[in-house]
Order: C-alpha cells, then sequence, then structure tokens
C-alpha cells in the first residue's frame, strides 16, 4: 500500500500494466455489472446540463429512458450513486461505433467539443476504484479485477504499461499533476 497525501493506493496500481483493448473487449465495462458507474453529486450537474448535447449521441432506448428518468440512480444495495443501466444492464449513456465498440456518449460529445465536461471520474480512472472514507478523511484507491479485461492487461504487459500510467490523464484531472508525479516518484524509487 502507497500513500500520497489522502490517498491510499493499492500496490496493483503501480505495479501491474494494463491498456484498454477495445478490438477485443468492445467496452464490455460499460455493459457489464450490476451497478451503474459511480458518479459524484457535482458531475450529475454537469450531465444535467449538458443533456440535450448529450442525447443526440445516444440511442433511442437510452433517449427514451432519460425523458422520463434521473440522468443517475441511488443504488441502495452498494451504497453508490451511479450512472442509471437499461434492462439489458447497459449504461444509459453507451453508444457503439460503426465497429460495434462501445463508445460513452458523454465523452463523443466532449471529444466533439460540444460539451466541457469529458465523462464521470469514475469511468476515465478505469481500472482504478475510488472509495471514500469520509469519516476517516482518505480514500482508497484499487484495481478493479475483471475477467473481461484479461485481453487489456495481456496488451499492458505486453507494452511494459503500468495502470497508473495508463489512466495518467485521469489522475492529473482528479488529483493533479503534482499527486500523478509522487506516483512516478514512488514507482522509480520502488522497482517492480
Amino acid at each position: 500500500m502507497i500513500a500520497i497525501d489522502d490517498v491510499l493506493i493499492s500496490d496493483d496500481v503501480v505495479e501491474k500494466n494494463f491498456i484498454c483493448n477495445l478490438n477485443a473487449c468492445k467496452g464490455a465495462c460499460c455493459w457489464k455489472g450490476d451497478y451503474g458507474a459511480p458518479v459524484a453529486e457535482s458531475e450529475v450537474k454537469e450531465i444535467d446540463k449538458f443533456l440535450d448535447i448529450i442525447l443526440e449521441y445516444l440511442p433511442e432506448e437510452s433517449k427514451n429512458y432519460l425523458s422520463k428518468n434521473k440522468t443517475s440512480k441511488y443504488y441502495k444495495e452498494a451504497k453508490l450513486l451511479g450512472t442509471p443501466l437499461l434492462k439489458n444492464k447497459a449504461c444509459v449513456y453507451l453508444s457503439f461505433d460503426e465497429n460495434g465498440v462501445g463508445m460513452c456518449g458523454i465523452e463523443k460529445a466532449y471529444n466533439d467539443n460540444k460539451i466541457t465536461f469529458k465523462k464521470p471520474i469514475s469511468c476515465h480512472l478505469y481500472p482504478i476504484r475510488v472509495t471514500k472514507n469520509e469519516a476517516q478523511g482518505f480514500e482508497a484507491w484499487n484495481y478493479e479485477k475483471w475477467d473481461i479485461c484479461k485481453a487489456a492487461c495481456k496488451l499492458g504487459n505486453e507494452h511494459q504499461v503500468r495502470i497508473f500510467t495508463f489512466v495518467k490523464d485521469a489522475i492529473i484531472r482528479y488529483k493533479g499533476k503534482e499527486f500523478y508525479d509522487a506516483m512516478v516518484d514512488y514507482t522509480e524509487n520502488h522497482p517492480k
């Protein structure tokens, strides 16, 4: 376990390798699982603010769902505020490209410079999962190991790209460059 500021980071995050291989998994993390991606209240406000534009990037089923329901859902069993799931377990913000690869409609709108919100930080940081302990004043970062990501682990091993390096932009977005640099410094002083 590594401690940087108020964050406890699993050794796996700095030791294991990972590069998403969308050709292999087709973005399965966006339609598999029991709960939507974790979202913060501030992120829900961003989604609400840009919803009309985001809807342009979504399939009809998602548009219909969002016309009748909120842009987030509280999952009581998991004590989690997350993105809503459709009946087929797909994230409501999921769309597919011409090759059948799942893509986030929010991120597509962002990449087209239509909105200023990229996507929920939990999605951007994936496969890192953040758990906050408000009472103790810290958060824990863990590597979420999932069978659907075997090809990502293989590709990461081939290129020797560690998890935290793969999600560098997300870490900087979430915690800042100094935090990311502290992770780099740690790995340089504590090689695998």
